[in-house]
């Protein structure tokens, strides 16, 4: 099963909650959502694991869901197929209970082959109109001449 990729987070604590995109890879954490930089390591055994995750502000606006800055969160969580949930406290804010699942991002799919331009039409290889009366009313048209 994997676990590295792209992850969505959501993520809560009883101060509010967010969202913001995750990526495991090799041990790793990185990340971040419009405010805030995320890092840190994970280890996994079997369907559980361990994180230690930062977070670091970059752009000005509210306070992290711990209800400060700059945080070093310690979670357990486990995999579940393509979801991930954890919980743990950071060592700013011992008391505040910090809830987080993670979502997969699939591939998507590869887009389709684009369609080929219509075939060219050879209008010099349709049949000609018939120009006089006689040959029109044979063809059945009453409405030339």
């Amino acid at each position: 099963m994997p676990r590295d990729g792209q992850y969505a987070a959501w993520f809560r604590t009883p101060r509010g909650e967010g969202t913001g995109i995750v990526y495991l890879e090799n041990g790793k954490i990185s990340g971040g959502d419009c405010m805030f930089a995320y890092g840190g390591s994970y280890e996994v055994e079997d369907n559980r694991f361990t994180a230690t995750l930062t977070t670091r502000r970059y752009a000005d606006g509210p306070t992290t869901v711990f209800g400060c800055d700059e945080v070093e969160a310690l979670l357990t969580g486990k995999f579940n197929g393509n979801t991930a949930v954890c919980s743990g406290t950071a060592r700013q804010a011992p008391d505040v209970r910090f809830e987080a699942t993670l979502f997969l991002q699939q591939e998507p799919p590869p887009a389709p082959a684009p369609k080929p331009p219509p075939a060219h039409a050879d209008l010099a290889r349709l049949p000609k109109i018939p120009s006089d009366r006689r040959t029109a009313t044979q063809f059945g048209n009453k409405r030339f001449g």
